[in-house]
């Protein structure tokens, strides 16, 4: 079974409520890439009528783990995720509708078939640009998961 984008918005219902009340939404997801965006509205903006920077992790990290998640889900083995690390750079206020995309399928992949392979956990950094309507960015995010399959 494949992991679609109403799945993943439908499990933050849910599951990660913040997020979802927030107006994080993910638009596609397939083998390579995930997109996901969000509006900056009263409910997810800072004092200075921006975006506040950690929806923007959310979205961005969503980007990442929705990836990875539909990675796992098509493997059919039981892989637990986390997040070890993240990194972050703003770069321009975040107003209006900012997608966060990640092209970055390939990359877990090569670690899921590792930690699939040896048994042992494997850790990937994956990397999510936030852009305005415009095309610019105004928010770069890095994560590193840790993969190890269950026993």
């Amino acid at each position: 079974m494949k992991l679609t984008a109403r799945q993943v918005n439908r499990f933050n219902m849910f599951k990660l409520p913040a997020a979802y009340l927030t107006g994080v939404r993910a638009k596609s997801l397939n083998d390579s890439q995930c997109t996901v965006t969000v509006k900056h509205r009263w409910i997810n903006q800072n004092p200075f009528r921006s975006m506040f920077w950690a929806v923007q992790g959310m979205a961005a990290e969503l980007t990442t783990g929705a990836l990875v998640m539909g990675k796992i889900v098509e493997s059919g083995k039981s892989v637990s995720m986390l997040v070890a690390n993240n990194k972050a750079e703003f770069t321009k206020k975040a107003t209006g509708r900012i997608t966060f995309e990640c092209r970055e399928g390939e990359k877990v992949d090569i670690a899921l078939a590792e930690a699939i392979k040896t048994g042992e956990g494997q850790t990937v950094w994956l990397n999510a640009k936030g852009r305005n309507k415009d095309g610019i960015t105004v928010s770069t995010f890095s994560f590193e998961w840790s993969l190890k399959v269950k026993n």
